[in-house]
């Protein structure tokens, strides 16, 4: 990642450091994956591993300068921890992958119920991603990012301290559900997908500089009780290109099936990159179906090369439908949120929509998934009911005149920003030449 100090003037970029390739999530929350054997580990003294204090002394700079930027994660000593989470016994443990085992604790102190994650010290997560996810969720905020509370770093320990999302993720409730679990209702799934491209649309459009998150998934997707999204797992977030750049080069990491071609094939990483993968989502939502399973018809296995070819053929729009949806939904919804999925997907990242316009017209599908009734099936062969693409962005923003003046005010926020941003980065480049 670059200098993750752009967000305070004062930060120290914190050194990089060789890192494993990332294979697989955590996610934190309850029931999402089968509990494994009881670990108990003793607290370990605070000074015995030198990197583990460089990481804390790093994030705690950062603390001390970051009051302007509104740092609020706590420190907290793994023995704190371990009282929290009845050291880490099997019966706090709620999910485990790549980078270690998540458990559910309680915090007496703060009287709050969390998930611990607790980095396995020869796992896949290093000392950098650690101290990258520290810093992003410690100075981003948003209603639909998950919650930061706090970190451990005592020794060669890493824990990072979230809210409790009591849903768990969305991969929990969409994809390979048992038989006695209900499926989502269309509306619920719109509801998620608006949430996530909101999160989403924080990082690239509000952030300053802005964020890739480059991990965006079912997994990483979690719910509260009322079904809100919240974006989780901010290890492998990048900083986005500002002023002339139109891409950063970054070695090629994510989750296999989510990561855009243009990114496979060059490396170069573009905020459309993280539009690609909300397309993946949108259509695993549309679907139910997990983006690569090999247990398909060999022209199904991989979702998004089958979904193509049916976007060429709007007529055959309902062959993508969840079947547990029992076509319940209205059509004109479903039709529309392939739309907004084939232009996500689009091969070239530059015919792909920005987030905000996914944002405005996944709020328009929203409203109609919740206030219309379902069409009849005959009715899927009107045409009327078949939009293009750029007739979809287009019918969203002329709907209501409040969204047409929220986004002129959006594009002259754009621009505001572009300006400033290309200020501030001459004066840092001035101030650089001068210190030398």
């Amino acid at each position: 990642m670059g200098c993750f100090s752009c967000f305070s003037s004062h930060g120290k970029a914190p050194k990089k450091r060789k890192n494993c390739r990332r294979k697989q999530s955590v996610s934190l929350h309850s029931g999402s994956l089968k509990p494994q054997q009881q670990h108990h580990y003793p607290a370990p003294p605070p000074s015995e591993n030198p990197k583990g204090n460089q990481v804390q002394n790093e994030a705690e700079k950062e603390n001390e300068i970051g009051g302007k930027n509104n740092i609020a994660a706590k420190t907290f000593t793994f023995r704190e921890l371990a009282t929290a989470t009845k050291n880490f016994r099997e019966e706090c443990l709620i999910g485990e992958g790549g980078f270690g085992r998540v458990y559910k604790g309680k915090l007496d102190k703060i009287s709050q119920v969390v998930a611990v994650k607790q980095l396995d010290r020869n796992g896949l997560q290093g000392n950098r991603e650690f101290l990258v996810e520290v810093l992003m969720l410690s100075l981003l905020h948003h209603k639909n990012l998950v919650n930061l509370i706090g970190y451990c770093a005592d020794g060669d320990q890493r824990l990072l301290v979230y809210e409790y999302m009591p849903l768990g993720s969305l991969e929990d409730h969409l994809l390979d559900l048992p038989a006695d679990r209900k499926a989502l209702d269309w509306a619920t799934r719109m509801k998620v997908a608006l949430g996530a491209a909101k999160g989403l649309e924080y990082l690239h459009d509000k952030a300053n500089p802005p964020v890739i998150y480059r991990d965006l998934k079912a997994s990483n997707i979690l719910l509260d009780n009322d079904f809100n999204a919240k974006l989780s797992d901010f290890g492998l977030a990048k900083l986005g290109p500002v002023g002339d750049k139109s891409h950063v080069s970054s070695r090629v990491m994510g989750t296999y099936g989510y990561c855009a071609p243009e990114y496979q094939r060059t490396g170069q990483l573009t905020l459309k990159s993280d539009v690609y993968s909300f397309g993946v989502v949108l259509l695993e939502l549309i679907t139910g179906k997990r983006v690569i399973d090999d247990t398909r018809p060999a022209n199904q296995q991989n979702l998004v090369t089958w979904a193509c070819t049916i976007f060429k053929e709007p007529t055959k729009f309902m062959d993508l439908a969840d079947p547990l949806l029992g076509r319940d939904f209205p059509v004109r919804s479903l039709n529309q949120a392939v739309a907004v999925a084939a232009m996500c997907l689009h091969e070239e990242a530059m015919v792909r929509p920005l987030i905000s316009d996914v944002v405005t017209a996944l709020s328009f599908l929203g409203a109609e998934a919740t206030h219309s009734s379902s069409l009849s099936l005959s009715s899927i062969d009107d045409p009327s009911l078949i939009v293009s693409d750029q007739n979809l962005i287009n019918q969203s923003k002329s709907n209501d005149e409040e969204i047409a003046e929220a986004r002129q005010r959006a594009v002259a926020e754009a621009i505001e920003w572009g300006s400033s941003s290309k200020q501030n980065a001459a004066a840092s480049r001035r101030g650089s030449c001068s210190s030398l």
